[in-house]
């Protein structure tokens, strides 16, 4: 079990030379906001719009306390789903690719004179850790992972058919019960075949490229985010720029002693962070760890007093008298007698 959590952090944890697509958005990424980037429509898809194409979507960075989600999005013309992703550049599931293949393969799709980048259109959803957070921890109706989950996934492939590809076919990556997330999906787009599967990011090229676009991106992000809240430490202390957090993940010591070797005892920490993990919520509560605030509560007396309270009018002998509070706000009422 030890071994499969060691390989797994090691190949969540980001290439040092990781590849910075068009994806992304520093600016973004360092204000803790949530962003889509879409790529221009590729040369095979907009020289003849009426062309059927095949989508598959899947995400990346799900499970980390630290950094975004990224959702992917990969569309194709349909005859060469399998012969230019699988056959010609090998895509698989991303958490089977290297670090070093991933990024390759995402620096093609980039690169202008290449087959992938004049057959293959792609999007991400950015999510970030600020947002993820603020949903989840809603006081009321909270917006759970899955549903944040669900609605990029849809409002992604909602924006590809408003650019007018003629998806034929869309291949996910399931969210819970396949049997589910299927249904809902056939609901939102009728006139498509819908395959939602375990393991999609394994059977079907398509999401095994938009694994790759999105595990790249988040990759890359990563990176953003770390330079960004390590700037001010990096530069009193060089070594803690080279010692980094790790993958991001709970189960990731280098993750766990970052947090709490750089938690503030007010806020906590910045817009890299999910508060609403459970690793974050321990390490805050911890004994001694962060400040604890106590809102006062209002004395009894104070309790249902009303702004007309802290006015008292005056009756007409210039003596304290009980009237009617809205009309005295507004002045007496003019009597008969003056017309």
């Amino acid at each position: 079990m030890e071994d499969e959590q060691s390989q797994t952090i090691a190949q969540e944890t980001p290439a040092e030379d990781v590849f910075v697509a068009p994806s992304i958005h520093e600016h973004d990424l360092i204000a803790g906001k949530s962003y889509t980037h879409h790529t221009a429509l590729p040369r095979s898809v907009a020289d003849e719009i009426s062309t059927e194409c095949v989508l598959g979507v899947d995400e990346a960075g799900r499970g980390p306390v630290l950094g975004p989600m990224v959702y992917g999005l990969l569309y194709l013309p349909l005859p060469l789903h399998r012969s230019l992703l699988a056959e010609a550049h090998h895509f698989d599931d991303s958490k089977v690719l290297t670090p070093a293949v991933r990024s390759a393969l995402m620096q093609k799709l980039c690169t202008p004179d290449s087959d992938l980048h004049q057959s293959c259109g792609w999007a991400t959803r950015v999510m970030s850790a600020r947002d993820i957070s603020a949903g989840m921890l809603k006081p009321a109706g909270t917006y759970n992972l899955n549903a944040q989950a669900m609605d990029a996934t849809i409002d992604l492939i909602k924006e590809v058919f408003a650019k007018g590809v003629n998806v034929k076919e869309i291949y996910v990556d399931t969210i819970g019960s396949p049997e589910t997330y299927q249904k809902k999906l056939q609901r939102v787009f009728p006139t498509t075949r819908i395959t939602v599967a375990k393991k999609a990011d394994s059977l079907y090229p398509c999401v095994s490229a938009a694994s790759v676009c999105a595990k790249v991106t988040r990759d890359a992000a990563l990176g953003v985010c770390y330079q960004a809240c390590n700037y001010a430490s990096s530069a009193e202390d060089p070594a803690v720029s080279t010692e980094g957090w790790g993958s991001g993940y709970p189960g990731d010591a280098r993750t766990v002693a970052w947090l709490k070797e750089h938690m503030d005892p007010v806020f906590g920490w910045g817009n890299e962070c999910r508060f609403s993990w459970g690793t974050a919520k321990d390490i805050l509560e911890a004994k001694g760890g962060a400040v604890k605030v106590e809102w006062p509560v209002p004395d009894d007396e104070e309790q249902g007093m009303r702004m007309t309270d802290f006015y008292h009018a005056s009756g007409n002998d210039g003596n304290d008298a009980e009237v009617d509070e809205l009309a005295s706000w507004y002045g007496q009422p003019a009597s008969e007698a003056v017309f």
